[in-house]
C-alpha cells in the first residue's frame, strides 16, 4: 500500500491528538496570525530564524506545502507549531519533525509530550519506521527534549543553516527507530 503524500491528506484525516497537558491539532488558517506571533518571539526566533509570512504560515496549516503544521495547544490556549513531512518513497519512506513552542511553554517538558504524540502518531497511524529531527548543534534544550522521546543522534550536519548572523551553523541530525521510540 503507498501512502499519500503529506499534502494530500484530507484534514479529517490529520490527527487530533490529546495528552496529559497538550492537544495537537489541525489548525485553521485563521490562526497562522497567533503562530506568527510566536515564531516571531525572540525565544523561537534565535533557533527558527525569521519567520515566514503569515501567508505561508497559512499554506502550511492549509497542507498546501510539503510540510503539514499542526497546532500545539496548552490549557486550550495555542501555544505553538508542530510540523512533519513524510518521504514517501518505498526504499526511503520516512518521516522528519519539527516543534516550536512560545516562552511561556518552554521548560515544562511540554515539547516533549507534544514530539512523543506526534512520533506515536506518525509510527502507528502512518506507519513509518525511522523519525528525523535537527536541531541546530548548540539547541541543549531541544536536543535534551529529542532525547526524552528516544531520538538519537546521528551525526553533525556542517555548515547546514544560515543563521541570523548570516553564517553558516551545524545541525545535529537525530533519528527515532520505531523500536526506539520510549512510552509517554
Amino acid at each position: 500500500m503507498t501512502a499519500l503524500p503529506t499534502a494530500a491528506l484530507p484534514t479529517a484525516d490529520l490527527p487530533f491528538l490529546r495528552g496529559s497537558r497538550v492537544t495537537i491539532r489541525p489548525g485553521a488558517s485563521s490562526e497562522a496570525a497567533l503562530l506568527w506571533g510566536i515564531v516571531s518571539e525572540p525565544s523561537v526566533v534565535r533557533w527558527w530564524g525569521e519567520p515566514a509570512s503569515i501567508e505561508e504560515i497559512a499554506a502550511d496549516l492549509r497542507g498546501d506545502t510539503e510540510d503539514r503544521l499542526l497546532v500545539v495547544e496548552v490549557d486550550g490556549a495555542v501555544a505553538g507549531g508542530i510540523q512533519y513531512s513524510e518521504e514517501t518513497e518505498p526504499m526511503y519512506r520516512h518521516a522528519g519533525m519539527d516543534c516550536y513552542l512560545s516562552l511561556a511553554a518552554q521548560d515544562r517538558g511540554l515539547g516533549a509530550e507534544a514530539v512523543g504524540m506526534l512520533a506515536r502518531w506518525l509510527v502507528a497511524v502512518r506507519q513509518h519506521h525511522r523519525l528525523t529531527i535537527d536541531p541546530a548543534a548548540d539547541n541543549v534544550r531541544a536536543i535534551r527534549c529529542y532525547a526524552s522521546v528516544g531520538f538519537k543522534p546521528v551525526g553533525i550536519m556542517r555548515a547546514y543553516e544560515r543563521g541570523l548572523d548570516g553564517t553558516f551553523h551545524d545541525a545535529l541530525l537525530m533519528d527515532l527507530l520505531r523500536s526506539e521510540l520510549r512510552a509517554h
